[in-house]
């Protein structure tokens, strides 16, 4: 492959991982074709992308950037595939790519990386059962409102108690009943 070649593809590289902070890298060698497409499309509507990668200029593309860590993963054939969409995270990525591994034969794993933390082969499994950016923010945000919960519950709680009482007291009051002074 000549130079300015291998500057073009470097360039669109650069251009089409720009806005990525990880990825999963698997080898599809051996995947049939049919198998191929499926995969593809149906990661797609996910708004997941699979891009076959030349690895040498992948990482003079990834240079020291965010995604350098990955250049250590990619040893033989290497297919990055990341989210297309900003709500998509590299832990659906996971999910899907794990959801597909049961039907598509030969998909190996070669790592991901996420926010600067690299995860091996074995690792993707861990990788998945993290929360997406969303499911976090709910987690955080369920954290944040539990102290009021409680708090509203033990204000209320005392006049629940209150209120009971004198619904005691007004039922026996109307039932012509004498109220006691407890001893």
């Amino acid at each position: 492959m000549s130079k300015p070649v291998k500057n073009l593809i470097t360039k669109s590289y650069e251009q089409q991982f720009a806005n990525l902070s990880g990825a999963v890298l698997v080898d599809i060698r051996g995947v049939n074709a049919t198998d191929n497409n499926r995969l593809r499309s149906g990661l797609a509507e996910k708004q997941i992308k699979v891009t076959v990668v030349k690895n040498s200029l992948a990482k003079r593309a990834f240079g020291a950037g965010e995604l350098a860590p990955l250049g250590e993963l990619m040893q033989g054939p290497s297919a990055m595939v990341y989210p297309t969409d900003e709500e998509a995270s590299v832990v659906s990525v996971a999910r899907e790519l794990l959801t597909w591994a049961k039907e598509v034969e030969n998909l190996e794993f070669k790592g991901a990386l996420m926010e600067g933390i690299t995860f091996g082969p074995d690792e993707i499994e861990a990788l998945s059962k993290y929360p997406t950016k969303e499911e976090a923010q709910a987690q955080v945000v369920q954290l944040l409102l539990s102290p009021a919960q409680n708090l509203v519950g033990q204000i209320v709680g005392p006049g629940r108690k209150v209120a009971s009482l004198v619904d005691a007291i007004r039922e026996k009051l109307e039932n012509g009943e004498e109220i006691k002074k407890a001893g």
